[in-house]
C-alpha cells in the first residue's frame, strides 16, 4: 500500500472536474467542490491520517471513475477516537449546561443550511442520487433534525417524565451509504443533545460528506472529542462497535450485518438500537384517489434508486382495480428521467456501487427464472458509463417468490393483488420485517383498521416516504428495534 499522507495537504486539493465527475454535467461548474484526493480520519478535532496503511477508493457512481483514496480505520485509529470521545464526555461536554449543547448543535444546522449547496452537490457525487433529492430533501432534513434537537437540550428532564437525565456516554454510530447526511444527523443530533459524545463510521462507498462535516464541526469550533469519525469497511466497524470503551451501539443498515452485531456486543452491556431492512407494502384500495396513489408508489419505490429501507417495494391492489392502475403507473414511470444525478431534471440517478447493481441485476434474474414478467421505462437511455437500472415493475409473482420476500434495496417494484381487506393486511404482514407500509383508501375508517392491524413500525396514510423531525422511526422483527426521530430519539441516549 501507499504510504500515509496528511489528509488534506494543500498539494492534493483539486477541484471537482479533476476526478473525472464532470463527464456527466457541465452545469456542476457553477458550483464547484473540493474534493481532496486523499482523506484519513477526524479524531480529537483534527483531521488527521491514519496510523496504518490500509486504504480504499471510493467513486463516483454515475462514471466509475474513482474520486479520492480514504484511510481504513485500524485498532490504533478507533483506540484514539473512542479515547478522544470519552476524555471529551467526562470532563467537557457531559459537564455543559443543556442551553450551551443545544447552541452548538443550532450553529451546526445554521451551518448545513448555509453550505447545502456544496454538501448536496458532493453527497450526489459520492452517492449517485439525484442533486434534486439532495438538494430538497437530504440537507434539509438533516439540517432540521439538528435545529429539533438543540431545541430539547435544555429540556430533557420533560423527555424522561421529570427524572433526572443522565447521558451514557461514548456512543458508537454505524451509518450507511444511501442516506450518508440523514443518518448522521438522525445518529448525531440526539446523542449530542443528551450529552454524548460519538464515534461515528460513514458506509465505505460514501465517507465524503461526512469528512466535509466534521470540517464544518471545526468551523462551528465544537469541543475537541466530541465527535470522531474513523473511516473504513465492515472490519473498521466491528472494531468500532466491539470497543469495551464504548457505552451505546446505532447501528442502521441490513439485518444480516445487525444480527452480527448484537452478537457481538451481547453481554457486554451496551445500550443498542437497530434500523435494518425493510420489504414495505403499499396498499392500494379501489376507493383511493389512483391518480395520488400512484405518484404515492412512484415515490414509495423509485425515490432514491430505491436505496430506501422502508420502501414501499411490495404493491398489494385491490383485484378490481389492479389492470388499470398498473397501466396507469407505466405511464407515469415512463416520464421519469434516468441518468446523470447532477441534472436537476433527473428523477432516477446512478445505483451506488456496482456490488449493489450486481445485487439487483441477479435479483431480476431470478424473478423471470420464477415467472415474472419484468417491465423497465423511463425517459431517456441510461449513461452508457456509471452504474444504472430502469424503474421495474414485476407482474405476475406470487406471494412465494423470492422477489416478494427479500429486500432487494433497488428500484424494483413487486405487484400483487388481493380481494379484502383482510386478505390485504395478511399479505402485507406476510413478511419478517416489519419497518413500514402505507395504506391508500378515501374511506378513514378503512386506513385505520387496516393501519391498526399492520405489523410494522410505521405506517403512511395516503402518503408514503414523509419524514419529519418530531416523529418517530423504527421497525419490529427483523427490520429493528429502537426508535430515532422524535421525543423517542432521545431515550436510547439516556440513562433515565
Amino acid at each position: 500500500m501507499d504510504n500515509p499522507a496528511p489528509p488534506h495537504p494543500p498539494d492534493t486539493r483539486h477541484r471537482l472536474r479533476l476526478a473525472g465527475a464532470l463527464e456527466l454535467s457541465p452545469s456542476i461548474e457553477k458550483h464547484p467542490v473540493t474534493i481532496h484526493e486523499r482523506y484519513g480520519h477526524f479524531i480529537n478535532g483534527e483531521l488527521v491520517p491514519g496510523q496504518g496503511d490500509e486504504s480504499f477508493a471510493t467513486v463516483n457512481p454515475a462514471t466509475g471513475a474513482t474520486l479520492a483514496q480514504v484511510a481504513a480505520a485500524g485498532q490504533a485509529d478507533v483506540d484514539a477516537a473512542v479515547a478522544a470521545a470519552r476524555k471529551a464526555h467526562d470532563e467537557v461536554w457531559s459537564k455543559l449546561s443543556g442551553l450551551e449543547r443545544g447552541k452548538y448543535l443550532f450553529r451546526i444546522a445554521r451551518r448545513l443550511q448555509e453550505r447545502s449547496r456544496e454538501f448536496s452537490v458532493l453527497e450526489t457525487i459520492d452517492n449517485g442520487k439525484p442533486i434534486r433529492e439532495t438538494r430538497d430533501v437530504d440537507l434539509p432534513l438533516a439540517a432540521a433534525h439538528f435545529f429539533y434537537y438543540a431545541g430539547w437540550a435544555d429540556k430533557l428532564s420533560y423527555a424522561t417524565r421529570g427524572a433526572p437525565p443522565r447521558s451514557l456516554g461514548v456512543a458508537a454510530q454505524v451509518i450507511p451509504w444511501n442516506f450518508p447526511m440523514l443518518m448522521l444527523a438522525w445518529k448525531i443530533a440526539p446523542a449530542l443533545a443528551t450529552g454524548n459524545t460519538v464515534v461515528l463510521k460513514p458506509a465505505e462507498t460514501t465517507p465524503l460528506s461526512a469528512m466535509l462535516f466534521a470540517e464544518l464541526l471545526q468551523e462551528v469550533e465544537l469541543p475537541p472529542g466530541v465527535v470522531n469519525i474513523v473511516n473504513g469497511a465492515g472490519a473498521t466497524g466491528n472494531l468500532v462497535v466491539s470497543h469495551p470503551g464504548v457505552n451505546k451501539v446505532a447501528f442502521t443498515g441490513s439485518t444480516e450485518v445487525g444480527r452480527a452485531i448484537m452478537r457481538t456486543i451481547a453481554g457486554a452491556g451496551k445500550r443498542a438500537t437497530m434500523e435494518l431492512g425493510g420489504k414495505g407494502a403499499n396498499i392500494i384500495y379501489a376507493d383511493a384517489a389512483l391518480d395520488q396513489a400512484v405518484e404515492g408508489c412512484v415515490d414509495g419505490i423509485f425515490f432514491n434508486q430505491g436505496h430506501v429501507c422502508c420502501a414501499g417495494s411490495r404493491l398489494l391492489l385491490e383485484e378490481s382495480i389492479a389492470e388499470d392502475f398498473i397501466a396507469r403507473l407505466k405511464r407515469r414511470v415512463e416520464t421519469l428521467r434516468v441518468g446523470d444525478p447532477l441534472d436537476k431534471n433527473t428523477d432516477v440517478g446512478a445505483i451506488n456501487s456496482q456490488g449493489q447493481l450486481r445485487t439487483i441485476e441477479r435479483y431480476l434474474e431470478i424473478g423471470r427464472e420464477e415467472g415474472a414478467t419484468v417491465w423497465q421505462g423511463g425517459a431517456c437511455e441510461p449513461p452508457g458509463s456509471g452504474y444504472f437500472v430502469r424503474p421495474t415493475i414485476l407482474t405476475g409473482v406470487q406471494q412465494s417468490d423470492t422477489v416478494v420476500r427479500e429486500e432487494i434495496f433497488g428500484p424494483v417494484l413487486a405487484c400483487l393483488t388481493f380481494r379484502t381487506p383482510d386478505e390485504a393486511i395478511a399479505k402485507a404482514n406476510d413478511s419478517e420485517y416489519g419497518l413500514a407500509c402505507g395504506v391508500w383508501s378515501e374511506k378513514t375508517s378503512k386506513v385505520f383498521r387496516t393501519a391498526h392491524a399492520l405489523n410494522c413500525g410505521v405506517v403512511w396514510a395516503n402518503g408514503y416516504n414523509l419524514f419529519d423531525p418530531s416523529s418517530p422511526f423504527g421497525g419490529v422483527r427483523h427490520s429493528g428495534f429502537g426508535r430515532e426521530g422524535g421525543i423517542a430519539g432521545l431515550w436510547p441516549y439516556l440513562e433515565a
